[in-house]
């Protein structure tokens, strides 16, 4: 891959993402794993990915205004950090309770469940919150790195390893390295969050406030809160765009909440198998990263997220209803590949017409609803394997999810179809002084 054309700054943030990604590639394996040793109730394990969404719902707000008020590279370095000393805490906890945990392999409740299970939801909200912080504040950073013309470009080729690294690499070495010893993951999770600091900060530049908001005169944290907010919600494009992809991610996440126990009960899969099947998502997304750009210009920018709509829906019925493995690999390579084709498309789009002063608060809101969103997907998912089960049996009742999002997102096409089509999208671009991409 030729590194020419985009400097050094924007290499340095491709080599953090990709070690970063790493990491949360071996983690998206050992947290759910060691999450399932601990219970297999699927109402207990929705609220420990709850705890991991619920940030998104309650600090995206904040973290988007924290973005524009303070220099960007270093709220990255310090999340990373944050979350390497994290990490390690996990380490100490599973180190301490590998004899418990590896006999709840074998079908053994372990004796201090509740504490474990308190431990994991605790760990996963303050991930969440770094999580919150870093990913909108690094968003923010593109266009301080790249010039506009080439943000699709960049953005995909950002996205492409990071899917390599979070999708196909970590979760095979997550599963290898389980099978080694429990604690290792969570090891290499920690070290990839210190390498990655390491890399931000050594940025070049200036990476604080945007002049204009320099220039003015201090605010209070909810005027500039609410300006972000106002600016989303009379947006004739953004406001669609974010409803629709906050009722969509709600309904994935209520299918996935509970998936590392679909894999297993269901699909029968081992740690290692349950690794491969995850790839699936690194293949579809690699490719819909680097070919966005096409897609959207043989179809055009709406067309193709209208698209991307349907077989998000349509792979998600499928799944649920031909549990099989190799099918589902396949249906997830495909929505994973229409899923990044909507990111290009739609990140890259509020890049240019958003202002860089207000980027980070309404970037902040945007996904609020779009992430936020997903936090009820997850207490829904677990929820509903549990009320279905007595009634249909666990096999069904780890399926029906599926069949509920795939019904549902095919729906949110009614709401989506006269909103955000390609007129409106090259107008809303117009309106903010750029020429349609």
């Amino acid at each position: 891959m030729k590194r020419r054309g985009f400097g050094r700054n924007y290499w340095k943030l491709w080599s953090a993402s990709a070690v970063s990604n790493l990491g949360d590639g071996v983690a998206t394996i050992a947290y759910p794993w060691l999450a399932s040793l601990i219970t297999r109730d699927g109402l207990k394990l929705g609220l420990v990915v709850l705890a991991g969404r619920l940030p998104w719902l309650v600090f995206s707000l904040p973290a988007g205004v924290l973005s524009d008020r303070f220099d960007r590279k270093r709220l990255i370095v310090g999340m990373d950090l944050f979350r390497a000393v994290l990490t390690l805490g996990v380490v100490a906890v599973v180190a301490a309770n590998t004899g418990v945990l590896e006999a709840a392999a074998g079908g053994v409740t372990p004796p201090n469940e509740a504490l474990l299970l308190a431990v994991m939801i605790a760990a996963s909200f303050l991930f969440g919150l770094a999580e919150v912080v870093r990913d909108n504040t690094a968003q923010t950073l593109m266009p301080s790195v790249v010039g506009p013309e080439r943000l699709e470009s960049a953005n995909g080729r950002l996205w492409a390893v990071e899917l390599v690294m979070n999708q196909s690499v970590g979760p095979p070495l997550g599963g290898l390295l389980i099978g080694l010893a429990l604690v290792l993951p969570f090891v290499v999770h920690s070290a990839t969050f210190t390498v990655s600091a390491v890399i931000l900060a050594t940025l070049v530049g200036t990476f604080g406030r945007p002049a204009r908001a320099v220039d003015a005169p201090p605010r209070s944290f909810r005027k500039e809160l609410a300006e972000g907010f106002r600016f989303l919600w009379s947006h004739p494009i953004l406001k669609p765009l974010a409803i629709t992809l906050g009722t969509v991610n709600c309904l994935a996440t209520l299918a996935q909440t509970t998936f590392v126990l679909f894999a297993q009960d269901v699909l029968g899969l081992g740690a290692a198998q349950y690794g491969l099947l995850t790839t699936s998502g690194a293949v579809g997304g690699v490719l819909g990263s680097l070919l966005a750009s096409k897609v959207a210009g043989r179809l055009s920018r709406g067309t193709t997220l209208f698209v991307a709509m349907s077989v998000f829906g349509g792979t998600q019925l499928v799944i649920g209803l031909f549990p099989q493995a190799l099918l589902a690999w396949s249906m997830m390579v495909l929505g994973m590949f229409f899923s990044m084709v909507w990111n290009v498309i739609t990140v890259s789009l509020r890049q240019r017409i958003i202002p860089d002063e207000l980027l980070g608060r309404v970037n902040s809101v945007y996904r609020f609803f779009g992430w936020g969103m997903m936090s009820l997907g997850a207490i829904a998912g677990g929820a509903l394997v549990s009320a279905t089960g007595p009634f249909v049996g666990r096999a069904w009742s780890l399926r029906i999810p599926f069949l509920v999002a795939g019904l549902f997102q095919l729906a949110m096409l009614i709401y989506a179809v006269p909103r955000f089509n390609t007129r409106r999208i090259e107008e809303a671009e117009r309106a903010a002084g750029v020429e349609p991409a």
